[in-house]
């Protein structure tokens, strides 16, 4: 029996492992294409995005900045229990300045060559 609590442990503690490093993941995606936006660069925001986004990066880029997005802070992140490769993060955001009250969720997703944040 203390075998069987020990791999049980074992296999629990591992899944808190993998779970916190897709959320660090997740976060630190969105903290780095919000800090990478201001420039505009889509040589550097484009391995960010996925789906459409990636496709019209710098139309979603020119839409974000023009209505001055920027991110306030990142809240918390928990990994999509729908999806194990999805983590969603949610945010607090400001647009042209004026911070958003109601935090915005944002989907990041984990794909072969690395994490990507869903517009």
């Amino acid at each position: 029996m203390p075998r069987a609590a020990l791999v049980l442990g074992l296999l629990a503690a591992l899944a808190c492992n993998s779970e916190s490093r897709k959320t660090e993941a997740a976060r630190s995606t969105v903290q780095r294409f919000f800090e990478a936006l201001p420039a505009r660069d889509c040589a550097v925001l484009g391995p960010l995005l996925a789906g459409k986004a990636a496709d019209t990066c710098q139309a979603t880029v020119d839409d974000l900045s023009e209505h001055g997005f920027s991110l306030v802070e990142v809240l918390d992140a928990k990994v999509d229990g729908r999806d194990p490769n999805a983590v969603v993060v949610r945010a607090r955001i400001a647009r042209d300045g004026q911070v958003h009250e109601q935090p915005l969720l944002l989907r990041v997703e984990q794909h072969p060559d690395g994490w990507k944040l869903r517009l």
